[in-house]
This record gives structure tokens, sequence and C-alpha cells, in this order.
């Protein structure tokens, strides 16, 4: 075998952490060599915008992180589209896909996740789609432009917000959701029944409780039932029930993982020399993953500032994220674990849901159309703010009174 190529920094993994953390090295004044491995040919982009803009928008851009002249300016030596397939964390090398072998001084992975399926014979039916890439959303679109029925296999947010987009392009849909309610790992049951109103108004079906969800192929047909509700066939299905996190290049450099890649405030893993971001990094106060773009931003730009000097401030920022549904901006800050005390604080405009602790600290609050209260929401979470219901479900009491 030819000699392994020296390759600096080595990133693998073109989405968002990647993308900031390659920003942040080059803004940072790192100038030597910045190798980055993606498998698909585009630059860093963004998946928000998959699930909206990109299946609404036939002629709707690359959700590119940066600009061209931006990237063409951190002067990277890419190796697309390819895999990354095992790393000798001794050695400190990488194998690629092509056979080639790439000596990195220290290695950031940003891998991200797969769609899970329910099984594989759903992966080999033609009228199943998943979304995940820029190239799914270009495929999805073409499939809902000809689509009359559309069955969503998942009720949590990717599945919600494919939903939406296909209400507006005039599509049937129907959800299925084998949870009790939608999105009910993340949120209490009142946000639950809220998404639940808002997807009923705009004509969606929902079957929450539905057991075990089945696939048939009937002359090329995809029927999909239900331990609750009869076969009926659609003319797509698109499976939005998480994602498998690629884990096994942390596995094969024998990384310590548990749920995902296990770091320090620093992203620092049991390597010194490799580092994790973005989803495949389990949040390291929270320890659990994110799939959140705030998460994949943040975490990665504080994680390259600690591969350049070692010593940058530890991440440790709440959970935060949002989710755009019909004329609803929908964000959650914080996680529900916890809860005691459920208030909800409605106007004609929006409603926020607070969930607070027995202390009446806040653990969560998940805001319809109010950017506004998240905002105060983060500053009550910093600094463990004792709250009082009865004035969170007040409306004529000002929240700003509570800064």
């Amino acid at each position: 075998m030819s000699q392994p190529i020296r390759a600096g920094i080595v990133i693998v993994g073109g989405g968002q952490a990647g993308g900031w953390a390659a920003k942040t090295l080059r803004d940072r004044g790192y100038n030597g060599k910045l190798t980055v491995v993606s498998d698909e040919p585009y630059d860093f982009y963004e998946r928000p915008p998959l699930s909206k803009a990109a299946l609404l928008d036939g002629n709707a851009p690359l959700s590119r992180l940066f600009s061209e002249e931006a990237v063409a300016a951190m002067n990277i030596d890419w190796r697309r589209p390819l895999r990354a397939e095992a790393i000798d964390a001794q050695q400190q090398t990488i194998t690629l896909s092509d056979g080639s072998q790439l000596q990195f001084e220290q290695l950031l992975l940003a891998t991200g996740g797969r769609p899970r399926l329910p099984d594989a014979s759903w992966a080999k039916h033609p009228r199943v789609m998943t979304l995940r890439s820029w190239d799914d959303a270009a495929r999805l679109r073409q499939g809902l432009l000809q689509c009359q029925k559309l069955a969503i296999v998942g009720g949590g947010w990717i599945g919600l917000e494919i939903a939406a987009s296909a209400r507006k392009l005039g599509v049937e849909v129907q959800v299925f959701e084998r949870q009790p309610a939608l999105c009910m790992r993340s949120v209490g049951a009142d946000v639950s029944q809220a998404l639940l109103e808002l997807h009923q108004q705009q004509g969606v079906t929902v079957h929450c409780d539905c057991g075990e969800i089945t696939l048939e192929d009937r002359a090329g047909e995809a029927w999909v039932g239900s331990t609750s509700s009869a076969a009926q066939p659609f003319d797509l299905v698109v499976v939005g029930i998480g994602v498998e996190l690629n884990l096994e290049l942390a596995h094969s450099a024998g990384l310590r993982v548990d749920a995902g890649i296990v770091v320090d405030g620093q992203g620092r893993t049991s390597h010194p020399a490799i580092f994790a971001a973005g989803d495949v990094a389990r949040h390291p106060t929270l320890g659990l993953c994110l799939q959140s773009w705030a998460y994949a931003q943040n975490q990665a730009i504080s994680t390259a500032c600690a591969m350049l000097d070692g010593f940058a401030a530890p991440y440790d920022d709440v959970a935060w994220l949002w989710s755009d549904q019909y004329d609803a901006n929908i964000q959650i800050l914080g996680v529900p674990t916890g809860g005691v005390h459920h208030i909800v604080r409605r106007t004609p405009q929006s409603q926020v849901f607070f969930t607070l602790n027995a202390d009446r600290q806040l653990v969560q609050m998940v805001a319809f159309n109010d950017a506004r209260t998240i905002k105060l929401g983060k500053r009550w979470l910093s600094s463990g703010r004792v709250l009082d219901p009865q004035q969170l479900a007040d409306v004529e009491f000002s929240l700003m009174a509570l800064k």
C-alpha cells in the first residue's frame, strides 16, 4: 500500500457541524492543511430547509452554509464524494472508500446520521422515501408533484414538517405514529395536543397509538396499515422515525461510545487527537445526542476553538431547536425531564408552554410564534430563576418584568 497522504486537520462530514468547524479553524488563524471527507458532492449545507423550501420550490438553490467564495477561501483539500471506511487511532490514519489513506494531526468526526427504517423490506419498495440529503429532497419534491395521497410514518418533527409542506402542495396526508402522542419524546402532552390540532385544522389525518405499522406491495402499489387501521394504498410513503447515528468510524477507532460519541465540553473524545461534533457527539452535560441546528453549529464552533488552542471555554449551551409548520414558528428550549408544573399562556397570536421542576425553575419552554419569550427563557434557564406559575399563565402580566 502506498504511503498515507499527510492531511493536517481532517474533518469527516460535509454538513453543518463540519462546515462551521472548518470555517472556525480558518477564521481563528489555522493555516495548515485542512482536509474534508464528504460522501456527497456538494459544499457544506444545512438540513432544515430540506423539509420546507426545498420541497415547496423546485428552483430552491442548495441551502449553502457559506458562499462559494467563502468556501474557496478556506482552501480545503476536498475528498468527495468518498466515505471514510476505518480509522487506525494509533497510527492516526484514515482509510477512504477509494483505498487511499490520510494521515491526520487532528481529526474531527462530524458524521451525522442516516434515516432509520422499520425493517429492510421498506428500503426496497420504490414508493418509500426518506429525507436526509439534498438529493433526497429533490427526489421527494418530484414525488410529491405526482402524488395525491401521502403516508408519513413517524409523527416527530421531520414527519410533521413534511406533512405541512405536502399539504401546502395540495397533497392528501395521513400520519402514522406508534406512540400515543406526537413528538412525545421531546415535549409534554399539552404541546403534543397543540401539534395535533394544528395539523388536523389543515386537513391532515393523524393516527396516534397505532401499534405496528405495516407495508405491503400489491402490484407495485404501497399499502400501509397498522394495528388500529386497515391497510390502504398510497402514492408515496415517507418514513421519518429518527436516525441511526453514523458511529462505525468511532467504533473502528476504539473511541468511547455510549448512546453517541462521548465528548468533554471541548468536543474531545477518549483519544486526545480525535474530536467529535454535531449529531454524533453526545451533549457533554445533557448526556444525550441532539439533532439540532443550533447544537450542530455552536458545539462545532466551540470544538474547533479547542482543537486550535486546547483550552477553549467548555460547551454547555441548553438544548434549543425549532420547527416551521404552516404559519407556526415553533421553538423548543430545554428538555422536559424533571418537569412537575405545566403552564400554558395563550394569546390570539401565540401559545407558550412552560415546564417547571419541583423548585419552580424552568426546564423546558415551547413557544408557538413567540421568539421573544424564548429569549427570556434562555436567561431563566441559565440563571435558575424561580418562577411563579400564575404570572406565567396571566397574559395581562408582562413577562419582560422577569428579565
